[in-house]
């Protein structure tokens, strides 16, 4: 019999993650090859090697110190010119893109714990980089899917008070929830599909591996999706979360190199469980590479406490896999929480 110890991973797993009843409505639409009629599938569908069992007898979680005094960054630019790019790390998968003009806004999440509810579930280990009162104005939000971690609707709202004009995107299905819960200018994307951000911007969809659910009962009843913002900067791409896969040429060969992709590293531990939702480190790399970005920036860390790596060892992964490719390896820029850098142009033949 597992004792309550050991179980206790996957009471928090389940109260954070699944929302036990809180469930979402889900999609109703046209089957496609990503949409039986009911639920959503990835079009790569990898096994778990490893079980449930094998996991709470097994675990060795790394080690995670609450960092609450950190100190915030600097409040970033209001705007960039036309053909400028800046990103600016926040925590977690929220990160401020900047670009021709436009505040674009990643999986925001200022809540101190993703979680249904405010007593239970992973909390903040530190605080977001960047203060909220510190935010230019946002434009637009892009959230990859459900997940309390990454569509946090307090922060939404939050948003949407001091932006009431700021436009929210997010995959098939998620729209019906965000308009009961209060927002207003939410859009429903499914894979590929392309949305005018400005006159020259436009925003695309992108395939990821992934799952959603709100709680027990809407188990991948709405889209995960990534991002790819295309305009006189050239090409900025966001994973949100995704597992390893074909989609990252897939995206390249549709819309071009990358001069910034931003990545997730974190939450892959161990392996055998999370692989078919999570890139490791070094997937990530590889990602970057079938991308043909330019730069890449890690993000998915470091903040709240999803699985078994530690708080630093998907860094320290990163690292080991950009040595192991030697003279060949491709541009990752670690940005501190809070850091924004201003992204140089890619080369013209690019």
């Amino acid at each position: 019999m597992t004792s309550p110890r050991a179980a206790l991973p996957w009471l928090v797993l389940a109260l954070s993650t699944s929302g036990c009843l809180f469930s979402a409505p889900t999609w109703k639409g046209t089957p496609s090859d990503h949409f039986d009629g009911e639920r959503f599938v990835n079009r790569e569908p990898r096994p778990r090697t490893m079980s449930a069992l094998e996991w709470v007898a097994t675990r060795k979680p790394g080690a995670w110190k609450e960092r609450l005094d950190a100190l915030h960054g600097p409040p970033p630019p209001q705007r960039v010119g036309r053909g400028d790019l800046r990103v600016t790390f926040i925590n977690h998968a929220t990160v401020l893109l900047q670009f021709d003009g436009l505040n674009v806004l990643t999986d925001p999440i200022y809540s101190e714990r993703c979680s249904p509810v405010s007593f239970a579930g992973p909390k903040r280990m530190r605080p977001p980089g960047i203060r909220f009162e510190d935010l230019p104005p946002i434009d637009v939000v892009v959230i990859s899917h459900n997940h309390y971690d990454h569509m946090d609707v307090p922060t939404l709202l939050r948003l949407q008070e001091r932006f009431p004009e700021v436009r929210v995107f997010a995959g098939l299905g998620n729209r019906a929830f965000l308009l009961g819960e209060g927002l207003r200018h939410v859009t429903d994307v499914d894979w590929w599909q392309e949305f005018p951000l400005a006159p020259e911007v436009t925003l695309v969809s992108a395939r990821t591996q992934h799952f959603s659910n709100r709680g027990l009962g809407d188990a991948n009843g709405t889209l995960w999706t990534g991002y790819v913002f295309r305009g006189p900067h050239g090409r900025t791409y966001f994973a949100g979360d995704t597992a390893a896969g074909g989609q990252f040429t897939e995206a390249r060969e549709k819309l071009g190199p990358m001069r910034l992709a931003v990545l997730p590293i974190g939450a892959y531990k161990p392996e055998g469980i999370m692989s078919p939702v999570h890139v490791s480190p070094r997937e990530a790399v590889q990602a970057s590479v079938d991308l043909g970005a330019r730069y890449s920036v890690p993000m998915h860390y470091g903040t709240f406490r999803l699985a078994d790596d530690g708080e630093t060892e998907p860094l320290w992964d990163l690292a080991g896999a950009l040595v192991e490719r030697g003279a060949q390896a491709p541009e990752w820029w670690v940005l501190a929480f809070g850091e924004g850098r201003d992204v140089p142009p890619m080369a013209r033949e690019e």
